[in-house]
């Protein structure tokens, strides 16, 4: 379906990567991974012909139609949900329209007579007639309901934007479709409708992605750039981190027992080339380690952060008692009659699509926020350190650098310390001396959780940490999670890190009223969609 050949990308000079040669064929999904500034979305704009490779080229069989997610969530501000979502198929779109404009006159002429019977024709080719419905079955299947249908695409809120663009993308069985980051922002029901959809779908898929559990359920391919090149290997994610690991493992494996030969080569030439009755074998094992080598591996874009959480000391009986607690934001009630309380050892996910009923709860948890009524009591042995999902007051209008930045933080004021700390969030030699308020987003939130590795805490309170993280940090996170032995409350899209990490779930009605399952995340979904089924 498309063929890349000897392509290259430079930048000022510099290869992004090169002599690339890869074939997508149709029915696979091809998941596109990377370091951050690797080249993904780069990459994808090459595919789509936004962007021209510097060498190179990459054909399209003919007569497809292509689908690209599109990232300008404003671009469709002038018109309506559902005639944003059909725009999809450009082409049906305009046949609509212009059909309707032949209908509106008040007299037609045999012209536009002939040319309606056209146009009603390829409409009916396209599924035109159907097209009002399936828009709409892929908008409520990602949580856009009917009332939004007709509503200008200017009113919606942001996240209610990304579904409807992603819809967009989705819609009229386009046979190739691309998409970068399409789970950003998605709620968890809406990311599992997504995967279903795309596991159905019988055209090609590339997608660039950060979650782990996505790519893992719906690529039957992963596209790996990294060391200048760009490589497609069969499987889904998992699939290739172990493999790929195998692979550099014995590629070490072989290069040690090379050196060892080396070694002992050497030491046995050095030793006998003086003697004549050994000379004609140093002779030999001259010309076998003229044989031997040892592979160069080439330095990896990646880098995984080193995250550890160490509390100060462990938490006692009594941790945390929320009764009855209820708050109202911009007259919408987030939050119902609230109560739980947390057990020792427990790891609890905020998932569903109330996003604001967990920030709400956070910050009133964080005593940043009064509720309106019911108590929040905190054991006397219980410390929590909180993770804001919006982090900019501790950035805007910072002047400090990283180490100035970390350090109001730190018992150890010394910048020795302050500057190994930082290199194992992967900042190392001058990018510590950086002003804070220009870090990208990725870096101010290596920046919060090294603020909680230090803090000592032993509740860690985390809302939606892995937003724009790459996939190595958000591993790095998941394994810290994992291995921490105190208290965690983590609102996360990702379905891999609050399935391994945690064994507690509380989902929030629209109503603002708390499920609470102590169970696995896993679990939790299972019993949901065996309740739908009954």
């Amino acid at each position: 379906m498309i063929t890349v050949t000897n392509l290259s990308l430079n930048y000022s000079g510099t290869p992004l990567f090169a002599h690339v040669d890869l074939q997508f064929d149709r029915g696979n999904c091809y998941g596109i991974i990377g370091a951050n500034g690797a080249g993904k979305s780069t990459f994808l704009k090459i595919l789509s012909g936004e962007l021209d490779s510097t060498t190179g080229e990459v054909s399209i069989l003919p007569n497809l139609r292509m689908s690209v997610l599109k990232q300008d969530q404003n671009a469709y501000d002038a018109y309506n949900v559902m005639d944003t979502v059909i725009m999809g198929n450009q082409r049906l779109y305009d046949i609509g329209k212009e059909k309707d404009a032949l209908y509106a006159k008040e007299e037609m002429t045999d012209e536009d007579g002939l040319l309606a019977c056209q146009l009603e024709e390829e409409y009916a080719e396209l599924g035109g007639w159907e097209a009002e419905s399936n828009a709409s079955r892929i908008l409520q299947g990602l949580g856009v309901g009917t009332e939004y249908h007709e509503s200008g695409m200017a009113t919606l809120d942001p996240r209610l934007k990304v579904k409807v663009l992603l819809a967009q993308a989705l819609f009229g069985s386009p046979d190739l479709l691309m998409m970068d980051e399409p789970t950003n922002n998605l709620d968890i029901d809406a990311v599992n409708w997504l995967e279903d959809f795309l596991l159905d779908f019988e055209g090609t898929v590339i997608v660039v992605s950060h979650d782990r559990h996505f790519l893992n359920t719906v690529c039957t391919h992963i596209v790996d750039i990294d060391y200048g090149k760009i490589k497609m290997y069969v499987g889904n994610y998992d699939f290739w981190s172990e493999s790929s690991q195998l692979v550099q493992q014995l590629v070490k494996n072989q290069n040690k027992r090379n050196e060892e030969k080396i070694k002992e080569l050497q030491d046995f030439i050095s030793r006998f080339s003086a003697n004549k009755s050994k000379s004609k074998q140093a002779t030999a094992r001259r010309k076998l380690l003229d044989k031997l080598s040892v592979e160069e591996m080439p330095a990896s874009s990646r880098r995984y952060p080193f995250v550890s959480f160490t509390p100060d000391r462990e938490v006692g009986k009594d941790i945390l008692f929320v009764t009855d607690v209820s708050k109202t934001i911009d007259g919408v009630k987030v939050l119902d009659k609230v109560s739980f309380i947390v057990g020792h050892g427990e790891k609890i996910a905020f998932v569903g699509d109330n996003e604001n009923a967990h920030t709400a709860l956070f910050k009133i948890l964080a005593g940043e926020l009064e509720p309106d009524e019911g108590t929040v009591k905190w054991g006397q042995t219980a410390t929590f350190s909180y993770f804001p999902t919006d982090n900019t007051p501790y950035f805007q209008d910072c002047e400090d650098d990283l180490v100035q930045w970390l350090r109001q933080f730190s018992r150890d004021p010394q910048e020795q310390y302050l500057r190994g700390f930082l290199g194992r969030m992967l900042f190392s030699g001058e990018e510590v001396n950086k002003p804070v308020k220009v870090l990208s987003g990725g870096e101010k939130v290596r920046c919060m959780l090294s603020r909680m590795m230090l803090s000592g805490a032993n509740v860690l309170m985390l809302d939606q940490p892995t937003n724009h993280l790459d996939l190595e940090s958000i591993a790095a996170l998941n394994k810290g999670l994992e291995a921490v032995k105190c208290n965690v409350l983590v609102a996360s899209h990702d379905h891999q890190l609050i399935q391994t990490v945690c064994n507690r779930v509380f989902d929030f009605t629209s109503d603002g009223k708390l499920i609470d399952s102590k169970t696995t995340y896993d679990e939790y979904l299972e019993r949901q969609r065996e309740q739908l089924g009954q």
